[in-house]
């Protein structure tokens, strides 16, 4: 795996900070800012928004840029926004300070999903993202934990500034490590690049990603105010139970990163439904704190493990397109990442308890397994397609020759492509 990629990885550790901290900043910050905890919650799906908006934009925009000036540039303002955060004097001023870094570290996960996939062969494309997913995984084992603990005794602001300094220490990375990624002799063009999305195979692999971040971050996003209100833990427990989270999602990231290049659907179907069963468990013994704390590990597992192949199917199925594949597996998760956060706030609205995420999340991962099944359904009658084909010709071709007819093997398509995903049959339906 190239030098370069860790780099990426790092440096999506003071991204992945950023995004996922305010879920145990959530009740100081809305005490401080004399809002509701639910209210506080949209500043998670305002994040969330900007990626979703702020990727697909910023990969056009950028399409004909060098990739490294892209990344230097997108990882400063995503610095800047961080001090702004830390300095906000008003509710609605924080919340804009969240858009404009969410812009900023979207574009920075597009292109450099971008530059990783292209440094590696395609059977390591499920590593490569593992690597750079690696990177959220230690920001919730070491960042968000952090950045709860900084809240608690130095106040909330103070984890804002702490992810100011890590984005600039990520800012030294790339200028010093990343290498001059040459841009492709011919221009790419994004007419040609936008055709990705008349696949019904790509807009099945948005709502799959959707839902099953979703599911996981309905219940996560409102896991400080579950510890203590519900589970009666003490506060200060909410950073250990978030870094159990976090040693969880280091776990399921290896693991899913090993197996999704061979077993792409196996892992997602496994996963997505792993995190059903954790999130329901998460409902019925949320008065629990030992099960609770128990689950929140679990869930750190399953989320992660899925993550691997979530981006790896978009990349295989986009392979034409792989600055807008990786624009668009970013907003497919920040979709979910800005769903979720809504549903559960809803769900506490109507005063079902914060218990009631967890039942909310686990509806969503419901419906991302009968979307990843479906997308397998496609998939397969596709290869059917291209395999009776190809053994329709080379039958043809055999007569003429006197040669016996040799079957799959004759079009060079893999015994295991329906397993791995891959890009040797198209999987488009």
């Amino acid at each position: 795996m190239p030098l370069a990629v860790y780099i990426l990885g790092l440096s999506v550790f003071a991204l992945g900070t950023s995004e996922f901290m305010l879920s145990g900043l959530l009740p100081a910050l809305a005490d401080d800012m004399d809002v509701s905890i639910p209210t506080a919650g949209l500043l998670i799906s305002a994040f969330a928004i900007g990626m979703v908006v702020g990727a697909p934009l910023l990969a056009v925009a950028t399409l004909r840029l060098p990739r490294r000036t892209t990344l230097i540039t997108l990882i400063s303002v995503f610095g800047v926004g961080q001090v702004a955060g830390a300095l906000a004097p008003t509710y609605e001023i924080l919340f804009a300070s969240r858009v404009i870094s969410a812009f900023a570290c979207a574009g920075f996960w597009a292109v450099g999903a971008a530059v990783a996939i292209a440094m590696v062969p395609l059977n390591a494309r499920a590593r490569a993202m593992a690597v750079m997913i690696g990177g959220l995984s230690i920001a919730n084992v070491l960042g968000v934990p952090a950045g709860a603990f900084l809240g608690e005794h130095l106040g909330w602001r103070s984890a804002f500034w702490a992810v100011g300094a890590a984005s600039a220490i990520a800012l030294i990375g790339v200028l010093t490590l990343i290498p001059r990624i040459p841009l492709p002799a011919e221009k790419p063009q994004l007419k040609r690049e936008l055709t990705i999305y008349r696949d019904r195979q790509v807009w099945l692999a948005i709502a799959i990603t959707a839902f099953a971040a979703g599911s996981v971050f309905c219940a996560f996003s409102y896991l400080a105010p579950l510890l203590t209100e519900v589970a009666g833990l003490d506060s200060g427990w909410v950073p250990t139970v978030l870094a159990l989270f976090g040693i969880g999602a280091l776990v399921g990231t290896a693991i899913g990163g090993r197996y999704a290049d061979a077993h792409l659907f196996g892992v997602m179907i496994s996963g997505i439904t792993a995190s059903t069963v954790l999130l329901v468990a998460l409902a019925l013994t949320a008065s629990n704190p030992v099960a609770v704390i128990i689950l929140t590990f679990l869930l750190g597992v399953s989320t992660f493990y899925t993550a691997p192949a979530l981006n790896a199917r978009m990349f295989n199925i986009a392979a034409a397109a792989p600055t807008l594949a990786g624009a668009t597996t970013t907003a497919a998760f920040n979709l979910g990442n800005t769903g979720g956060p809504w549903l559960g706030g809803a769900a506490i609205d109507a005063d079902f308890g914060f218990a009631s995420t967890a039942w909310a999340g686990a509806a969503m991962a419901v419906a991302a397994i009968g979307l990843t099944v479906l997308s397998l359904r496609y998939h397969r009658g596709a290869d059917t397609r291209i395999v009776t084909g190809s053994l329709q010709t080379t039958s043809i071709d055999s007569a003429s020759d006197g040669i016996p007819s040799t079957g799959i093997a004759s079009d060079g398509i893999a015994s295991d492509g329906i397993a791995s995903g891959g890009t040797a049959t198209t999987g488009r339906g």
